[in-house]
């Protein structure tokens, strides 16, 4: 055969009745590509995967800060915990020291103070109870606005006062006690329930300031000098442990070279007053 024929020939296979072009077997260049179904469901698939494991990440890093956060707030918890019961356990240990009869006396002393807040609940219960049910309503109110109208006045040192306390008697030989020192003592003693309380001559209110002077202590406008004498109304035993308590105000001064001698009695009567001020900027809104 010449070679004329054989390209003839091969001209003939590649084309059909139709003209539908064939490959070349010798010619790799003219062969057709058609899409492979299995190919393009597989790189959908790919693609579909890459898209999941975006979003996978996605929600991996939202929990992760998610799980950051609550950590922190988880951590600060326990920090603060541990803060409170650190606190707890340095608090508790001038307790931890005590005597066996000090431990029983303060906790007579909570006793007491949960006794006494009861009957104040009962009382009001029954002021409640007789507004409510009571036929002649102005009088039990007239009458119960009396009652805390004293009440107010012995609070607020207007009024004197009567009833079971303490007397206690600061000696200061060394003049090493200092105001703040004295002020401890009025600061216990209203800590324990004290109603009311007489320092020398003047009725411990509020606004009561105690600063240093020359031959003692100045207490708002009076200067008291040594031994000084405190009177308060309250349960004599609660004020009477609030006093001598282990580390406090009795201890305090007997460091100074004094002492802080408490007599209970059933009786104290305190006579000195206070004038209150007049307000400057409020007055009765009438409603």
């Amino acid at each position: 055969m010449t070679a004329e024929h054989d390209a003839e020939t091969r001209v003939e296979e590649r084309t059909d009745d139709l003209g539908e072009i064939r490959p070349d077997p010798e010619n790799p260049a003219d062969e057709v590509i058609e899409a492979d179904p299995d190919a393009q469901d597989h790189a959908k698939s790919e693609s579909d995967d890459r898209d999941a494991g975006a979003a996978s990440r996605t929600r991996n890093t939202s929990f992760r800060v998610r799980a950051g956060v609550l950590i922190g707030v988880l951590v600060a918890l326990l920090g603060f915990a541990i803060a409170v019961q650190v606190r707890s356990n340095s608090s508790s240990d001038s307790l931890s020291s005590a005597r066996e009869e000090d431990l029983i006396r303060i906790l007579d002393d909570q006793n007491t103070q949960a006794a006494r807040l009861r009957q104040q609940i009962a009382d009001l219960q029954l002021t409640v109870t007789q507004l409510q049910a009571g036929g002649d309503r102005n009088s039990v109110a007239l009458q119960q606005a009396e009652q805390q109208l004293a009440a107010l006045g012995v609070l607020l040192g207007t009024l004197p006062a009567t009833g079971p306390g303490v007397v206690v008697t600061v000696t200061d030989p060394a003049r090493k006690l200092q105001p703040e020192d004295l002020l401890d003592i009025v600061q216990e003693l209203r800590g324990a329930g004290a109603e009311a309380i007489q320092f020398g001559g003047v009725r411990v209110g509020g606004s009561t300031s105690f600063t240093a002077a020359p031959s003692g202590v100045q207490v708002d406008d009076t200067v008291e000098q040594p031994p000084y004498v405190v009177r308060a109304i309250g349960d004599p035993k609660t004020l009477d442990t609030a006093l001598n308590i282990p580390g406090g105000v009795a201890a305090t001064a007997r460091a100074a070279g004094g002492d802080a001698a408490v007599a209970e009695m059933q009786r104290v009567t305190i006579t000195a007053l206070r004038q209150l001020p007049n307000p400057k900027y409020a007055s009765p809104s009438g409603r």
